[in-house]
């Protein structure tokens, strides 16, 4: 059904046409969720404020439009799409007050999940719900899933430890439970509403099987159909809205902010790994443990720990264990040393008459904590990395009362050999009974289907009839579970159900089909498709775990929706239909604005670098090799070009002024389609060529100072109140530090390749590396000496891959604290300096030491929040201006008081000088001001 004209008229009124989206690229693109289903919205509408989202719920309940919400999309079960309208929330729903010293505290829903904790990580406070995906999931989808986690267990998800909600119901009325004149207007205009709250409270509470039955439920982990718990936890009807509201996956309601109680963080905790010789004895084990002072207990069977056998750091044992082995992750949490040792006593003692096949005893050790934990986390994106191409990995959530756990692990499995799901992997949190089990599924014909369904079928039967358990514990109902609500809570729990959506949402326009549905086959309906794109992607799994570190969401694509278009893509090249209009607007939007910095690799499950995708694109779009051939045989003269072209911009500004020249230069870079870079007062001077014989040797030990090519072209802008060049800079600190300083031969031709390699000119950027990493072999004199990299980007490419090549390579960040803590002395100054961590030193794993390396600087440190990726990207800066500033949006405001900015990387701080109103300096600068060689 198409929507109203009217309606979309009034929309075009209500929201400005760039948060506006009806083309078929954003649609598709806006049309996924982490899910195995999609459906494309006719409109995607990115909403700012809650005006705007009570004038829209006004719009379409006029219309009878429907609409969903979208937080961060990684929800699991379908219910964060459309075929209607989709309204995504935007940037300005970032906002939180801290109560009471972090007893308490106020989230809007864009509001990331581990963000949140960090603002509480001062305090010894977080959230209780930990799902999963609290790098990526927002507060928004958190309360509406009622999610959960590891840690979390019943008592403190969102509807447990809730301490006050605002709201906007489908007419688009607000209430604020913590206001008082809110509540009152909210009484006096919805009597009614809360007159009929108050009674089926009051007919529920007195209907003693119904209600015995809720009871039971939620003594369970359970997020299966809404939160009936309300009508029997609470009288007062407020607090049963508001509580109706956690779970309820945005057919209730709109959440536009929550109060959390929040819970105690304890410092110190240990982990360990405990292998049962089998299943009954594993969970005969959980149902101790839970009446002892644990935090987390992971089970994860025989095929789950198969999974992830042959992984770097695993322990050796696990690839021995025997076939029906079953093991437990224990964590234990405590306030103090001396307390979780008594715990850990405790534990252990409980534990002692059970028979053990191996154990990896408890430890406190952060690493090894994180190598254990890695088994359990890895389990997930093991089976995403082996399935086969056009197949999708599905994750079910279910949950059996604790005390029959082993039964129902046995019998999940056995319905894994009846419908031959041979791959599927079992694991959860025991403590409540939870078990996840994944496997993977194609949906390409009738019979992969009809798999699928008898299946669930038979999943339904077991878990919520035969058990009395939930269908859904922590992943949310969505369209998966719709049809199984019945099943799962009987006839009269159902139609409650009803009755509250209808009350709620009278003309259910609230994202329609999600937990309650009329339709029996939802569940198998707009099932998604995965087509193979191209090798570096088609793991993918599209959960969305990668898009917060992407600076060019909500500009343009995420790493996920890059993905989506182009499995689109080859899927309609491959059935013959006409892709230009398609990959005309893809040119921009998924090539042109991609960073291809790889963070998404980090954040990625399983692994994947879309930016190695989006540069073998650029590769197959690369049409002048003969030029980039002749510029990597006279790199000396393109780097004499560029220092031209930089001393002419400069000579420019003089004659224009800054003002002028910026204006003019914004006009030409329009007019030319980016050909021609934008001027900015940040933009460098040139500096001049290295000019240095090496020195004859002498006792000081030698350092071998590879200069990157832009340190070598670019030194400090005119308004930069440094004006010595980062290559001048660095040599005088290095020599403070008692070293003898060499440079490479021949030090303007060579390049690391990144240059070439960023523009998709993969040979001609490996030819530079090589010549480079000669030339370094033999500065070094064979590797004996340290080589010091001035740019951490070059370092990381030269890095990449040396397999056998033997040089003693580092970053700024890796050299100061290896080799020159212990040669200076730091005063650190009172002036406040921001910390920008380049995505090459996240990659080089020198994040924590840089901003340390600046606490010894400074006694006031700021990282800003929110920012992982500058946008600059080599010189996305010049050509893709909007890119960088995207990117740094929120950079002025986090360092408005600080003096300086430092990073380590010259072109990334020429976009953060111009975006923060501060200058940005390579880390050396600051190092060099607050030290002085230490007396010997």
């Amino acid at each position: 059904m198409t929507l109203p004209a009217a309606f979309l008229r009034q929309a075009q009124l209500l929201i400005p046409e760039q948060r506006r989206f009806d083309d078929p690229l954003s649609t598709l693109a806006f049309g996924t969720d982490a899910s195995f289903y999609r459906l494309v919205p006719q409109l995607v509408i990115r909403v700012e404020s809650e005006d705007e989202v009570v004038a829209l719920l006004k719009l379409a309940q006029a219309h009878q439009v429907s609409v969903t919400f979208r937080a961060a999309g990684t929800s699991l079960s379908g219910q964060a799409i459309s075929d209607s309208v989709l309204l995504v929330l935007g940037d300005n729903w970032n906002g939180r007050e801290i109560r009471d010293q972090g007893a308490q505290i106020r989230l809007q829903p864009g509001v990331i999940g581990a963000q949140a904790n960090a603002w509480l990580a001062p305090y010894g406070r977080k959230i209780g719900p930990d799902p999963a995906s609290i790098n990526a999931c927002k507060i928004g989808g958190i309360v509406a899933n009622n999610a959960s986690g590891m840690c979390c267990g019943t008592a403190q998800n969102t509807y447990h430890t809730l301490a006050g909600l605002r709201l906007v119901l489908a007419d688009g009325t607000r209430l604020d439970t913590e206001d008082p004149a809110s509540v009152a207007a909210f009484r006096a205009s919805h009597a009614e509403l809360l007159a009929e709250l108050a009674r089926l409270g009051r007919e529920t509470r007195a209907n003693t099987e119904l209600a015995a039955r809720i009871r039971h439920k939620y003594r369970l982990k359970n997020t299966t159909g809404l939160s009936l718990n309300a009508l029997v936890d609470f009288d007062e009807p407020l607090d049963i809205l508001s509580h109706l509201l956690v779970g309820s996956e945005g057919t209730l309601g709109f959440i536009s902010a929550v109060t959390y109680h929040t819970v105690p963080d304890h410092p110190h905790k240990a982990s360990a790994l405990i292998v049962f010789p089998d299943v009954e004895t594993c969970c005969n084990a959980v149902t101790v443990l839970k009446q002892q002072p644990v935090a987390a207990v992971e089970l994860l069977d025989r095929r789950s720990l198969r999974s992830v056998q042959n992984k770097p750091g695993m322990p050796t044992f696990v690839r021995e264990l025997s076939d029906n082995a079953c093991a437990l992750l224990i964590e234990a949490r405590a306030a103090s040393h001396s307390l979780l040792h008594e715990q850990l006593a405790q534990i252990m003692a409980a534990l002692a008459a059970f028979p053990v096949e191996k154990q990896v005893d408890f430890t406190e050790d952060p690493v090894e904590n994180a190598r254990l934990w890695a088994i359990r986390k890895d389990t997930f994106p093991a089976v995403g990395a082996v399935r086969q191409t056009g197949t999708t990995v599905i994750i079910e959530d279910v949950t059996f009362p604790v005390e029959q756990l082993a039964v129902g692990v046995r019998r999940l499995i056995a319905l894994f050999d009846k419908h031959h799901y041979d791959e599927a992997i079992l694991f959860g949190h025991a403590l409540e009974g939870n078990l996840h089990f994944v496997f993977t599924q194609g949906f390409n014909s009738h019979e992969e289907v009809a798999r699928y369904q008898a299946f669930m079928d038979d999943v339904a039967e077991l878990v919520a009839v035969e058990f009395g358990g939930s269908l859904k514990a922590e992943h949310g109902t969505g369209r998966n579970m719709a049809p199984f609500v019945e099943k799962e809570w009987g006839h009269d729990a159902y139609q409650l159900m009803w009755q509250l959506k209808r009350l709620l949402d009278p003309k259910g326009i609230l994202n329609p089909d999600v937990i309650l549905s009329d339709d029996p086959q939802i569940h198998l309906k707009n099932l998604k498709p995965l087509p193979a794109a191209d090798a570096i992607v088609d793991k993918c799994i599209e959960c969305g775990f990668c898009e917060p570190v992407c600076p060019s969401k909500g500009l343009t694509l995420s790493p996920r929706q890059r993905i989506v278009i182009w499995r689109d893509i080859q899927a309609r090249r491959r059935n013959g239909e006409d892709t230009q209009a398609l990959e005309r607007d893809y040119q921009y939007q998924g090539i042109d604005t991609c960073a291809a910095t790889g963070l998404c690799a980090q954040r990625c499950p399983v692994g994947i670098n879309t930016g190695e995708l989006v540069k073998q694109l650029r590769g197959t779009q690369a049409r002048h090799d003969k030029t980039a051939g002749w510029l990597a045989q006279h790199f000396h003269t393109a780097l004499r070009g560029a220092r031209f072209t930089l001393w002419a911009a400069d000579g420019a500004r003089r004659l224009l002024g800054a003002p002028r020249l910026t204006r003019l230069t914004a006009r030409l870079h329009q007019a030319t389609a980016g050909r021609v870079p934008q001027w900015t007062p940040a933009l460098p001077k040139a500096t001049e060529a290295i000019r240095l014989n090496s020195p004859a040797q002498d006792s000081r030990p030698r350092v071998v100072y590879l200069a990157a090519c832009v340190s070598r072209v670019m030194g400090p802008a005119a308004s930069d109140r440094e004006q010595t060049s980062l290559l001048d800079k660095t040599r005088s600190l290095l020599e403070k530090a008692g070293y003898q300083v060499v440079f490479p031969d021949d030090a303007d031709s060579l390049c690391c390749g990144q240059p070439f390699a960023s523009k998709g000119y993969a040979r001609e950027a490996e030819e530079k590396r090589n010549e480079l990493i000669n030339a370094l072999l033999r500065a070094s004199r064979g590797g004996l000496d340290p080589i010091y990299c001035d740019t951490s980007p070059c370092t990381l490419r030269l890095v990449q891959d040396l397999k056998d090549i033997r040089l003693d390579l580092y970053d700024p960040v890796r050299f100061i604290r290896t080799h020159l803590l212990d040669k200076l002395v730091f005063t650190p100054q009172q002036a406040p300096v921001a910390v920008h961590v380049t995505c090459s030193t996240q990659h080089l794993g020198e994040s924590q030491a840089l901003i340390e390396l600046a606490r010894l600087c400074s006694v006031n440190v700021v990282v800003p929040e929110g920012i992982h990726c500058c946008g600059f990207a080599g010189d996305k800066g010049f050509t893709t201006p909007e890119l960088n500033a995207h990117a740094l949006r929120p950079l002025k405001e986090a360092v408005q008081h600080c003096s300086e900015g430092l990073s380590t990387s010259r072109t990334c701080e020429i976009g953060l000088s111009h975006h923060s109103g501060i200058d940005y300096h390579s880390l050396v600068y600051l190092v060099d001001r607050v030290t002085q060689p230490r007396a010997h």
